[in-house]
């Protein structure tokens, strides 16, 4: 028997021939197919099948481990799940990849190949949906009872495509054809209303009592995709809700001849679940996403309860022993309000008693500091959709304000700002406040952040509950973003320090030894290289463009927003072009730059910076008097597969936000861990990575936070260094004209307009010659490439803080407080 685990697996012996028998008897019972007939996905969804059946029992063995031990389990609540591709995954934490690689080879299969007919499941959008399937790889490999609750979206974000340079937004439909992971689970549908008003009634004592009567129910129907974790051991559950119409169809308007309206219910229903964050520029836009949060929060929320019942009856006393719920950033907050209505309204608990179990239930993660991130919801449009949950609420607001009085007598600003409803020419419910009042625990995802969460955020909620507000550094998933994605580099660690290290990241810090041994600079960089050659292929077939994978490798790959500054990465290419224009034998490195993003199909400005960044790349990349030193690459649809391939072959990590706005990052994380050198602000966990791999192997730049705060409060004047930087002033100019929108000028003004009359609010232009130089620096460093090598190894090497194993293990210390329960 042949056994490639890493941990222990007490399951029925796994060997070539139990992988390739099973492979092949799916593909003729479950596919109705032969050898000689199938195609790369028939193949690909019988090695699935194969698989899902060693999974699917572990599920059923997790799942008996934890009733038979009456776990207390943490529930987490997020809009956003970024899971991407799981056949690989799953393979490589059940051990069982190379098995199943040789398998499928004697069967006359490549794996790589049947690897790409997997769809990546389109469940999110950047670095917070990501953070959230790191998170439950992490709970699942550290054998901690936790279920992962979200929507089960059709088309997810979108499917992005580039015509003439912009942005177009198309359906991503990546269940068109099933997905072979998940299981639909309809015993466990749930019912969710809508809409319609609340009775108050009296009962036989005289108490008020709540009845709200609503004007539609939608279905919920749960769908499960088993969380692998390494070693194979538990397998936790992520359960997504779709939403369909209560009664699906009408008969009696279909016999009449209207057969849209007889389908009008279930089209409505059904639009819920149908989008990742749909468009809310518009009134239907914003009501859509406030009953997707609530829809997702209440199903959730009631499949908590139903398992709890089974166990404990109507007896709530153990409810806040068992149950802990993580809210991941404020989508799914109006869940407070929910949980009260069934504890006053339905349990019929005394209103005290019911905050009690609320306030010692949920748990806060913030991830923004940015005032527009944080949600607010107009007070009409709550009282509609969910007229008694808005009754609540204001309930809530009212005692804390009662607390608020105690604390600040008079006070009426204090009040204003820590209320729940915002008082304005619209009112609004304001779901950060919420959050924080009705949870135990506020987390920031920094150091930096949480610090700012403290003192800007929300300071005084710190100083009425000064132990409530904490911070839990972000981390990722060790298995995926090294093991899995660079499977090269994984083995060349394997070979110097054991195989061990996707359970302990902090062992990489025995490479460190290994930074100046040439022998092993030469493997690290020929793997570098090597991944650095299958990347310049998959730009060639995505983009048509030949790059030279002896360039500098320089990658800036994330959600599209001003503050993550991509405008600032493409001014220092304009920058360079122009210089290169001026002066033929301007010394530079060649260098590829490397974008992947998608902005908010509502962001114009955003949606300007990809179309900017695109004309400048089509002109760049075809003017002959640069020699090549310059290619400017933007891949089409950026997701979790395609960063699979582009992080293994990074030099040059861009972390370039505005100080003091990111609140953490993931992205720079996983570039460094796989050997690039990060060029970036002290932002977010940028400032700890900086701490971890030494001041001297990462190139900070720009303003702090303390400087930017300065500009703001002491007036900040972008036209200062518009009109004192000659380079600057000729680049900005240059979108005035037609010279990369060749008879469309001005096709590129409104980036300038925000940068100067815009007031530049991310202070791009005060960081432009900081920037500057220190990609010179950049440019200078890459030139020996012994220092090079050594500074990659030690990113690498130095990263064991940021394993999502510690994060979770901080969670469970500081918040969750739960059990490990093993599963044999």
């Amino acid at each position: 028997m042949i056994s490639n685990s890493p941990k222990s697996i007490k399951t029925k012996p796994f060997n070539k021939k139990v992988i390739k028998d099973a492979i092949v008897r799916h593909l003729h019972c479950s596919l109705g197919t032969d050898e000689n007939k199938a195609n790369n996905h028939a193949w690909w969804k019988a090695t699935c099948a194969a698989v899902q059946e060693q999974v699917l029992e572990q599920v059923r063995k997790t799942q008996k481990s934890h009733y038979l031990n009456d776990t207390r389990a943490v529930h987490y609540f997020s809009a956003e799940f970024l899971m991407g591709r799981l056949m690989s995954n799953n393979l490589h934490n059940l051990g069982l990849f190379e098995l199943t690689e040789m398998a499928l080879r004697e069967l006359g299969i490549s794996i790589v190949d049947i690897m790409e007919e997997e769809s990546d499941m389109a469940l999110g959008n950047g670095g917070l949906g990501r953070l959230a399937a790191c998170f439950i790889d992490s709970l699942a490999t550290l054998d901690y009872p936790a279920i992962g609750y979200g929507l089960h979206y059709e088309n997810g974000l979108f499917r992005q495509e580039i015509k003439n340079g912009k942005q177009i937004e198309r359906p991503d439909s990546w269940r068109d054809y099933g997905n072979p992971w998940e299981i639909c689970r309809p015993e466990s549908i749930q019912e969710i209303p809508l809409y319609g008003f609340v009775e108050t009634k009296y009962d036989a004592n005289g108490k008020i009592e709540k009845e709200w009567h609503p004007g539609s129910i939608v279905k919920g129907l749960p769908w499960d995709i088993p969380i692998v974790g390494y070693g194979g051991k538990t397998v936790n559950i992520l359960r997504l809700w779709q939403s369909q119409a209560s009664g699906y169809f009408n008969w009696d308007v279909f016999n009449a001849g209207g057969y849209v309206d007889a389908q009008k219910e279930t089209v409505q229903a059904e639009t819920i679940s149908k989008v990742l964050y749909p468009n809310d520029e518009t009134q239907a836009g914003k009501e859509l996403r406030l009953i997707q949060q609530y829809f997702f929060s209440a199903c959730s929320l009631k499949d908590i309860i139903r398992r709890y019942k089974r166990a404990n009856g109507d007896d709530w006393k153990r409810f806040t022993s068992q149950v802990v719920i993580q809210l991941n950033d404020t989508h799914p907050a109006i869940a407070i309000p929910e949980l009260m209505r069934i504890l006053v309204d339905r349990a019929k608990l005394e209103w005290e008693q019911a905050w009690e179990i609320c306030t010692n239930t949920f748990a806060y993660t913030n991830h923004t500091l940015l005032p527009e991130a944080l949600e607010k919801w107009p007070v009409s449009m709550v009282a509609k959709i969910l007229p008694r949950h808005l009754e609540i609420i204001y309930e809530i607001n009212r005692r804390f304000m009662i607390e608020v009085e105690k604390i600040w007598p008079g006070d009426d600003k204090k009040k204003q700002k820590l209320s729940v409803i915002e008082e304005g020419h619209e009112k609004m419910v304001c779901m950060g406040n919420l959050s924080v009042i009705g949870s135990f625990a506020v987390n920031g995802v920094a150091e930096v952040h949480s610090s700012l969460v403290k003192k800007s955020l929300f300071p005084e909620f710190h100083q009425i509950w000064p132990r409530k507000l904490t911070n839990v550094t972000n981390g990722i998933t060790p298995r995926r973003w090294l093991k899995v994605c660079n499977p090269k580099l994984a083995k060349l660690i394997d070979k110097n320090i054991g195989e061990d290290w996707p359970l302990h990241l902090d062992k990489l810090q025995q490479l460190t030894n290994l930074a100046e041994d040439q022998k092993f600079q030469k493997q690290f960089m020929k793997i570098k290289y090597d991944n650095k050659v299958s990347l310049t292929k998959e730009i060639l077939n995505l983009t048509a463009i030949k790059v030279d994978p002896k360039a500098i490798f320089d990658v800036q790959i994330k959600r599209l927003h001003e503050y993550k500054r991509q405008h600032l990465n493409l001014l220092h290419i304009m920058a360079l072009y122009h210089r290169l224009l001026e002066n033929p034998d301007y010394k530079m490195h060649p260098r590829v730059f490397i974008f992947g993003a998608k902005a908010a199909p509502g962001y114009a400005l955003a949606k300007d910076i990809i179309y900017g960044i695109n004309q400048v790349a089509q002109k760049v990349n075809n003017d002959p008097r640069i020699n090549n030193k310059i290619k400017v690459i933007f891949l089409p649809n950026y997701r979790v597969s395609l960063a699979e391939k582009v992080i293994p072959a990074a030099d040059v990590s861009e972390q370039i936000s505005t100080a003091g706005k990111e609140a953490s990052g993931t992205g720079n994380m996983k570039l460094s861990l796989n050997g690039a050198l990060t060029i970036g602000t002290l932002d977010g966990a940028n400032i700890e990575i900086a701490e971890e791999v030494g001041t001297e192997n990462i190139f900070i730049f720009g303003l702090t936070v303390d400087e930017v705060r300065d500009l703001d409060e002491n007036g900040y004047n972008p036209f200062d260094y518009y009109k004192t930087n000659s380079e600057l002033k000729a680049i900005l100019d240059w979108l005035d004209t037609d010279f990369f929108t060749p008879g469309k000028p001005g096709a590129l003004a409104s980036i300038k307009q925000s940068l100067l009359a815009g007031g530049d609010p991310y202070k791009v232009l005060a960081d432009f010659d900081a920037y500057s130089k220190a990609q010179a620096k950049v440019d200078a460093a890459y030139g020996d490439k012994t220092t090079w090598a050594k500074m990659a190894i030690l990113n690498t090497a130095r990263m064991g803080k940021f394993t999502s194993d510690r994060a979770i293990e901080e969670y469970v210390d500081k918040i969750w407080k739960l059990q490990k329960c093993s599963v044999e």
